[in-house]
């Protein structure tokens, strides 16, 4: 596949400022200006100097916000986790279920139909691909055969989209990171003819230092995605991501868990494509590496240096993946409307997005559960999504631009929803005139801090800047930075169309904890349940959280839609050449 088309900016270390409003009292702001800034913060930062804030908020806002609330929010998240839905794998009887339910409740909300012709869903065909894989993988050095064992030691998926996919007798060659980026001066490959081989590739991008690849905070280059784009422009016949939890920002049974069973993907085009897909991990890798007579760790300290060049192995290894391949398997995004109400602004929409999918059924665990409840993940964004629609719902009118609530499908498979959504927009990418991301929300309670996933990206910091304040909160960028949470959710495939986004995410500051609690609570979850069966519904959840952010999406949606002029990526961001297309092409 072509690289990304978008550009990378630098960051700069800024100082937090906290903005406050009169206690009490809702101040209504006009958004005077959209025009992008030239400076951005670092994860946890502010901008040096943001625009001024800027809500404008009518009247019987204050009430709206309050039909938000926690036992709704409990319902839905219920509802769709529930092991009658089994998980809502794209496709599967529980998958239409909740994609009915969703409907329902946007119709019961008043809203009209946001689909095509009519209809309260964007169906969209995906193709199933269930590999069996051998138990075993066997790797050959000179007299020496090396295997490692599925499931324990590696994980594979088929590249391709038919009954077989091969590797017949390929070398290994070590790529460090796999990565190809003119702006940043780096290129792993160095013109090396790597068509036929295995690319055996380090996770992340280069992280040591903050005038590189923007240091801590993982660009697309370092998600695995790209990673498998990248060896696939290549020519290779596949390629073997080197798994570590610090690298991934997860632990090896997440890779287990999501990379098991049949996966999911858009029809394939023209693009080019690897046979196989895997993982192993840096234990496993480094005595591969080893019978080979290399060392990982020192290939990986060469592979830091931009003059590094790819490193034949010596080492060949054949496989084949069996796959059932289904064919016309359909999920689809569901979609509500609220027409706005300026005639000259209802063509330009808000659309708030949270995906209703999760894994369905898959390898049990301990206790013999194989449901992939999803319960945070992410019923909990949905739920805050059907309820930021009825705080929409109370106003006394509609707000002046149109606002669209996609509950898109198959984020787990790749953002597939979203990735269609994006190909097929039922508005013109230069009238979106923002995207509103929630996934996976806050179970913990009340913080006085909010994560703003695309902090210093766009003139939407202004804007959550003075939401969080109403609610004497301040903002703070990605607190868990090198994860590359913003090319992980749905908002991404919108930014890719050009679309300013804002994923809310949970803070870490919550009231009444001590400091360090509220991390310890996302890496404690992270670990134990992200995508796991035991990602489910029970009494430790508190609401307070959901509410909250929730009640600052509806603020800053409300503000976005109220306002005279759409907001802009900051000059010189990577997306900001796709918004200045989109734009033109509709004569903005």
């Amino acid at each position: 596949m072509k690289e990304p088309v978008w550009k990378t900016t630098l960051v700069r270390k800024t100082t937090l400022r906290r903005r406050r409003l009169i206690p009490g009292t809702l101040l209504l702001l006009v958004l005077s200006a959209c025009a992008p800034s030239e400076e951005a913060p670092p994860a946890g930062g502010a901008p040096a100097s943001a625009p001024a804030a800027v809500l404008d908020l009518p009247e019987g806002a204050d009430a709206a916000a309050a039909a938000i609330t926690g036992d709704g929010l409990r319902e839905v998240v219920r509802e769709l986790s529930d092991d009658a839905l089994e998980g809502r794998a794209p496709g599967t009887p529980g998958d239409q279920a909740a994609r009915q339910s969703i409907a329902a409740r946007l119709e019961a909300l008043g809203l009209e139909p946001g689909g095509p012709d009519g209809s309260w869903q964007q169906p969209f065909e995906v193709v199933g691909i269930d590999a069996e894989v051998p138990e075993t993988w066997t790797f050959h050095a000179g007299d020496t055969d090396f295997q490692l064992a599925w499931w324990d030691e590696f994980i594979a998926a088929s590249g391709v989209q038919r009954e077989r996919a091969q590797i017949d007798g390929a070398e290994l060659v070590f790529v460090g990171y796999g990565i190809k980026a003119p702006e940043h001066d780096w290129d792993d490959f160095k013109g090396a003819d790597l068509a036929g081989k295995v690319l055996v590739m380090l996770n992340n991008d280069p992280d040591w230092d903050p005038q590189l690849f923007e240091g801590a905070r993982r660009l697309y280059y370092g998600r695995w995605t790209y990673k498998y784009e990248s060896a696939a422009a290549q020519g290779a016949t596949a390629a073997i991501i080197v798994h570590t939890t610090e690298s991934a920002g997860y632990p090896w049974q997440v890779v287990q868990s999501s990379w098991s069973g049949e996966q999911f993907e858009l029809p394939a085009g023209e693009e080019p494509r690897i046979e196989v897909a895997a993982w192993t991990t840096y234990d496993a890798a480094q005595t591969l590496f080893a019978a080979a007579g290399h060392d990982l760790a020192r290939l990986t300290e060469a592979a830091r240096e931009r003059d590094f060049a790819p490193v034949a192995l010596g080492i060949t290894t054949s496989l084949t993946l069996e796959n059932r391949v289904s064919r016309g398997v359909e999920t689809a995004n569901v979609l509500g409307l609220l027409p706005g109400a300026d005639p000259a602004l209802a063509d330009e929409v808000v659309i708030y997005t949270a995906h209703h999918d999760h894994l369905g059924r898959g390898n049990p665990n301990d206790a013999g559960d194989d449901i992939y409840n999803g319960a945070r993940d992410n019923a909990s964004g949905v739920a805050q999504v059907l309820a930021v629609a009825g705080a929409f719902k109370a106003l006394p009118e509609p707000p002046r631009r149109s606002i669209l609530f996609a509950l898109v499908a198959a984020e787990e498979q790749g953002l597939l929803g979203s990735e269609h959504y994006a190909l097929a927009p039922t508005f013109p990418p230069g009238k979106i005139a923002a995207n509103v991301n929630l996934d996976a929300g806050n179970i913990w309670g009340s913080t006085r801090d909010v994560t703003f996933i695309g902090y210093g990206k766009s003139s939407l910091d202004a804007v959550v800047e003075a939401a969080a304040a109403l609610q004497d909160r301040v903002v703070v960028g990605d607190q868990f930075p090198d994860r590359g949470f913003f090319y992980r959710s749905d908002q991404f495939n919108l930014a890719k169309i050009g679309v300013p986004a804002l994923y809310v995410s949970s803070g870490t500051d919550f009231r009444g904890r001590e400091p360090g609690w509220g991390e310890a609570q996302i890496e404690a979850w992270t670990g134990e349940h992200y995508h796991q069966p035991s990602d489910e519904l029970d009494d430790t959840w508190s609401f307070d959280g959901l509410v909250e952010d929730a009640r600052l999406s509806f603020y800053c949606g409300l503000a976005l839609a109220q306002a005279d002029a759409m907001p802009a990526w900051n000059r010189g961001d990577e997306f900001e050449a796709a918004r200045l297309e989109a734009l033109a092409a509709t004569g903005e």
